[in-house]
């Protein structure tokens, strides 16, 4: 008996050295992603950057919200060596609450520039969307538009929509003009847009293009990368729709149009630092760069690799020049902002 059980410990302690072994092998080989992005062409990227470096890429997939805290009440024992978010809002929440850790590397600093990631280097952005005003021509004419505040005037009371008050990329639209303007402008703006809805806010971006062809307002508020995928949709109404409207680009003569950001960031306890670090290196490279391009409508961090052709249709635009960690901290002043005024 004592026989037996002398080897059944050898055995177990063999079998954790082997799991433990495994266990380092594994990490070294393998990152692990927490990603908010649900698209075609990130797996295909992921793929690539497997073949070119034998690091395998696991994918967890969820919300924002949801990945933040699963992220936060894993603390140390969490999978994840990178999150991904399609919001510098929602990067700052998880960089507040440190679940992330700053990274040095010259090639995230050539290749994105400096107000496309976080100022103390927790975030690095990959994409980037504006929020623009897309009109119906036959009901607005473009010599009519000019900035965000001008939504204000009364010639345009019934005639705007866009998401309601608890989308991120709204809050950050706000929480960009905090910065910019300053509280109390930003609230009169916010008063005198909600005061010209066409409707109660309701449906995501889509939907508010969808309203201007239905006749249901005239202009909306949106990210430019929706109307590349609408005419590229299965759906033949939502091709129509991208068909139609046109798209404006506001305050080119003043403060420059919103943009926001897909963005990454190692997490604190990442197991593969190395891994996670060359992974976020490898999305920001050309290649990668071109692929978020042109498969996903959206503008490239990367200053040296072209957009879309669609996009460059629309024209160049001037961005506001802030560094985009202000949209996470002015957010939540924004929402305070937003739910005094009604906005819903």
């Amino acid at each position: 008996m004592k026989k037996l059980w002398l080897f059944l410990s050898v055995s177990i302690t063999v079998l954790m050295l082997n799991a433990c072994t495994l266990g380092v092998n594994s990490s070294e080989d393998s990152i692990t992603i927490f990603s908010e992005r649900h698209y075609d062409t990130d797996q295909m990227l992921f793929d690539l950057f497997t073949e070119q470096t034998g690091i395998e890429v696991n994918v967890i997939d969820g919300n924002a919200d949801q990945l933040i805290n699963r992220l936060e009440n894993e603390g140390e024992d969490t999978s994840a060596d990178v999150l991904i978010i399609a919001d510098a809002g929602r990067l700052h929440r998880a960089k507040s609450r440190d679940l992330l850790q700053p990274v040095e590397s010259d090639t995230l600093f050539n290749n994105i520039p400096s107000n496309y990631r976080d100022a103390d280097n927790y975030w690095f952005g990959l994409t980037k969307r504006a929020r623009v005003l897309v009109y119906h021509p036959d009901r607005v004419d473009a010599s009519e538009l000019s900035t965000y505040e001008a939504l204000t005037d009364t010639q345009f009371e019934g005639r705007i929509v866009t998401r309601t008050s608890t989308n991120i990329y709204n809050q950050s639209l706000m929480a960009s003009f905090i910065e910019i303007m300053g509280e109390e402008a930003a609230k009169n703006f916010a008063t005198g847009l909600v005061n010209n809805f066409a409707r109660t806010p309701s449906g995501n971006d889509r939907d508010q293009a969808k309203a201007v062809v239905q006749g249901i307002a005239d202009i909306a508020i949106m990210n430019t990368y929706y109307i590349g995928r609408m005419m590229n949709s299965s759906d033949s109404f939502e091709q129509e729709v991208a068909d139609t409207v046109e798209v404006f680009f506001p305050n080119q003569e003043t403060t420059g149009t919103h943009v926001n950001i897909s963005a990454a960031g190692v997490t604190k306890h990442a197991s593969n630092l190395e891994g996670a670090i060359q992974f976020i290196e490898f999305l920001s490279g050309e290649e990668a760069q071109s692929s978020f391009a042109n498969a996903n409508f959206e503008y490239p961090v990367n200053e040296a690799v072209e957009v879309h052709e669609l996009l460059s249709s629309w024209g160049e635009f001037k961005a506001q020049d802030i560094n985009l960690s202000v949209l996470g901290e002015n957010s939540y002043q924004a929402t305070i902002i937003m739910d005094e005024v009604g906005w819903e």
